[in-house]
């Protein structure tokens, strides 16, 4: 996604980390099976629901959850490393404070309607407002001339302490004070009011905040310090880069086994050992426990040890889609959402009824359930996703050999 690349980085400045862009391709194209599935999936209901999921269905979905991490993770990394291309601090805190706020103007004012492909009063804050909001607190940290040591503590306390807060959802809250700590903590439904009369879904008359501010701000924070560790040779990076991860993956399995603290949905034994594996994995997303958060940046950080190297074949792929990954976001939405439409019209013969319907205005899944009749199985999933993956790939290449030569301000932003 755009956050996890700079202008500098995306021009292919010096000491560019072949690793980085490895990762965040992977990330991105990852990204790209949870929305095929959210948007041509024949399953009704959530796949981490533990009383209706099975586990292939789980593992597809619970595999994308390192995406938003890495996603904001990587962007304080590549802002770290824009400093010894050229950028100041106080330069790099202007550059993220305007491409936070265009980020947050994307996902509101663009990106909804590609989501849903109708103008009615219903969205939702999800990726792109976290990245923005997340940008736009390190922009106030450089402007503060914090040391890079301090930006990473304020993301470690950030990160670690948000779930002692979570005592407050259980407040009496009313009025802007609901609105206020969803929006900042706690995720969920903001109703605009009454619905007018005729709206054709009463239920969904409100604005759904995937993704509340806290802690992505953190997240953000400690890739920009992870930055400073990539200054290092790489033997030793790497050797430095997949003890963090190690240490970060041990937490999460200490903090997870003791089912004190860390993440408000306890696991507990299913009727298999692959379910109670899948419940134990099957930590807070919305908003991102710590739990969550150390389950999916240890194993990120392994995965950037063991790719740090020159990349072959296959990391080569990859970064053609980690080089220009806001371009790969923009593009791949409108692309699912057409495919979603026309899987709907061949299954129905027609190119109108309730599966149309569904796919064009209410799809994804997480806003309204698929109807019955729609869709197609996991094995049609991983099809349609491959051949979006490919189709965007020429494209990626394109742009990104475009980007690397302009000196367009506007290619900083996409």
């Amino acid at each position: 996604m755009s956050a996890i690349e700079t202008d500098a980085a995306a021009r292919g400045g010096a000491s560019r980390v072949d690793a980085l862009d490895v990762l965040r391709g992977a990330i991105i194209v990852v990204m790209a099976l949870d929305h095929v599935r959210d948007y041509v999936t024949n399953v009704p209901f959530d796949p981490v629901d533990m009383s209706q999921t099975f586990p292939a269905l789980f593992f597809t979905r619970w595999f994308t959850h390192f995406c938003a991490p890495g996603f904001s993770f990587f962007a304080g990394t590549a802002a770290f490393l824009s400093l010894s291309r050229g950028k100041t601090p106080e330069s790099l805190a202007r550059f993220l404070a305007s491409r936070g706020l265009f980020l947050i103007a994307l996902e509101f004012f663009v990106l909804r309607f590609v989501w849903l492909f109708n103008l009615w009063p219903v969205g939702f804050i999800a990726t792109l407002w976290s990245l923005g909001v997340a940008m736009l607190v390190l922009a106030l940290l450089l402007k503060l001339r914090l040391p890079t040591g301090a930006i990473a503590v304020f993301g470690a306390v950030l990160v670690a302490g948000h779930n002692a807060f979570d005592f407050v959802d259980k407040l009496p809250l009313t009025g802007v004070t609901v609105a206020a700590w969803k929006i900042l903590h706690a995720g969920g439904m903001i109703p605009f009011g009454t619905p007018p009369a005729g709206f054709p879904l009463p239920g969904l008359f409100n604005l759904e905040v995937g993704y509340p501010a806290i802690p992505w701000p953190g997240v953000m924070a400690l890739g920009y310090g992870f930055g400073a560790l990539l200054a290092r040779p790489r033997a030793e990076r790497r050797r430095l880069t997949f003890a963090l991860g190690f240490a970060l993956t041990t937490a999460f399995v200490i903090l997870r086994l003791a089912n004190a603290y860390g993440d408000p949905r306890a696991w507990a034994p299913q009727k298999t050992a692959v379910m109670t594996f899948a419940a134990f994995l099957n930590c807070e997303k919305y908003p991102p426990s710590l739990c969550f958060l150390l389950m999916t940046l240890g194993p990120l950080l392994i995965t950037f040890a063991l790719v740090d190297r020159p990349p072959g074949a296959a990391g080569r792929f990859l970064s053609a889609y980690g080089k220009v990954p806001m371009f790969f976001y923009v593009a791949h939405l409108p692309l699912i959402h057409v495919l979603a439409v026309a899987v709907a019209a061949l299954q129905a013969g027609s190119l109108s009824g309730p599966l149309v319907h569904w796919a064009a205005f209410q799809s994804p899944a997480f806003i309204v359930p698929p109807p019955p009749g729609f869709g197609l199985s996991l094995p049609g999933v991983y099809a349609l996703w491959i051949g979006v993956v490919l189709a965007l790939y020429v494209p990626c290449v394109r742009y990104g050999d475009f980007k690397s030569r302009s000196r367009a301000v506007w290619t900083t932003y996409l």
